[in-house]
């Protein structure tokens, strides 16, 4: 019964180990992954430490780094902390299994003790020949064989309990290796840490030298974006108005022509006597219980909606090598007072003159003037996408356009850089965040 339950017991504690082994794994996985963005992060600002001002985009870049810094130290935490549990759960089993050692010593050393005592071969055979009868002899005889058998299982026992006590003792040594490289990685990476929020602090200090100009640009923004926000809304009513008129011509083309089925069921009736074959005529669909917006009344207008958000997520990048300048909503920089901003789309800094492409088939709604800059507006059934502060502009209003085709080239901000406003917009008039539709 003892064999069975340490058996059970550690078949448990081997089944609980690989389920902490896959824990383990899972964590260092995302520190792994954490570890690749922060990289991703530190080419990006690089790029931006080749333009002459400092910008919001570098400062956004690095406060992102320093969160996910904190982030990969706390992913560490939860390592060591797995691993010190591991570490309790061997000190437990060793002390276990030191206690079931005690106990085997013991038994074997009162059986041996017995065995000594009645040691010799008259002792044995008396035992044997003093049976009553010829059936109690085999008994006996099969006793003494069990009473061998007992013995060695008992010396098998220790011997197995030794080698699960050293196998344990070996692994609580790694778990222990392992928690001490843990510690030192992470007290390397908290140095790191006071490093990046020193190199963030310098961000901070040098945009707080350009502050006049600074706000200067962002009063700037908010001027545009008024205007952008005017010029998208322009841009929706008129497509409602056109879908409208569209939609009226339509039923009016369908009124008229269930009409001349009707004229010509009569002309049937009048000449046969009997009502027309009225499964002849096309049947009107059901209506939908919930009411269609003008731009969803076509069906080749509901495919392009519906196909566009099953891609949310998974729409490619309107220019390549962008970086956030700014997100989308209210946004507010730390160690910066007065720099609010309600952005409505997102804010993308790039290399002046890089490509604009657009994130997904549709129809040029509009190409718009703000200002000295450019923007264009796509159509995508009841979406839209729209992409500003272009110097060029290479499409046309009424253009077809594929995903990922050109559209216009971003103008320059400041020296070598350029901020591409890209906002998505329903027909209801209502800014999404572009973050949650992109790749």
């Amino acid at each position: 019964m003892m064999r069975k339950t340490l058996f059970l017991w550690l078949l448990l504690t081997t089944a609980m180990a690989g389920m902490a082994q896959q824990s383990s794994a899972d964590l260092k996985k995302k520190q792994a992954e954490i570890q690749k963005e922060i990289d991703d992060l530190k080419a990006q600002i690089d790029q931006t430490k080749k333009y002459k001002k400092k910008s919001l985009s570098e400062l956004n870049l690095v406060q992102k780094k320093l969160r996910l810094r904190e982030s990969q130290i706390h992913v560490m935490n939860d390592q060591i902390q797995l691993i010190q549990g591991d570490i309790n759960q061997h000190w437990r089993d060793i002390l276990k299994l030191r206690a079931e050692l005690d106990t085997l010593k013991e038994q074997y050393k009162t059986s041996v003790v017995y065995a000594y005592k009645n040691r010799s071969n008259y002792d044995f055979l008396n035992f044997i020949f003093s049976s009553v009868n010829f059936n109690d002899a085999l008994k006996r005889m099969a006793y003494l064989r069990s009473y061998r058998q007992y013995r060695e299982q008992q010396a098998e026992s220790i011997l197995n309990t030794q080698r699960q006590l050293e196998q344990k003792m070996g692994v609580l040594k790694n778990s222990q290796s392992e928690k001490r490289e843990a510690l030192e990685v992470q007290n390397k990476q908290y140095k790191v840490l006071n490093e990046e929020k020193k190199e963030k602090d310098a961000v901070v200090r040098e945009i707080k030298g350009q502050e006049n100009e600074l706000m200067k640009d962002m009063a700037e923004k908010q001027k545009q974006d008024v205007k952008l926000k005017a010029a998208i809304k322009a841009a929706i009513t008129r497509e409602i108005a056109l879908a409208k008129k569209e939609d009226a011509a339509r039923k009016a083309r369908e009124d008229a022509a269930r009409k001349a089925t009707a004229a010509d069921n009569n002309v049937a009736k009048s000449a046969t006597g009997k009502p027309a074959d009225n499964n002849a005529a096309e049947r009107a669909p059901a209506k939908e219980n919930r009411p269609l917006s003008p731009l969803e009344t076509s069906a080749e207008v509901k495919l392009i909606s519906d196909n566009f958000e099953k891609n949310k997520g998974s729409l490619p990048w309107p220019v390549g090598q962008g970086r956030i300048a700014m997100k989308f909503g209210r946004v507010e920089y730390e160690g910066l007072k007065g720099v609010v901003v309600d952005n409505p789309g997102l804010t993308i800094e790039a290399d002046a003159g890089s490509s604009i492409k657009a994130v997904f088939d549709g129809e040029v709604s509009t190409v718009i003037s703000i200002g000295p800059v450019q923007g264009v507006i796509l159509k995508h059934g009841k979406y839209f996408t729209t992409y500003s502060n272009l110097s060029s502009v290479s499409v046309s209003k009424g253009q077809q356009v594929k995903v990922g085709q050109v559209l216009g080239k971003l103008d320059e901000k400041d020296s070598g850089r350029g901020e591409l406003e890209f906002v998505i917009t329903n027909e209801r008039n209502i800014n999404l965040n572009p973050e949650s539709w992109l790749r």
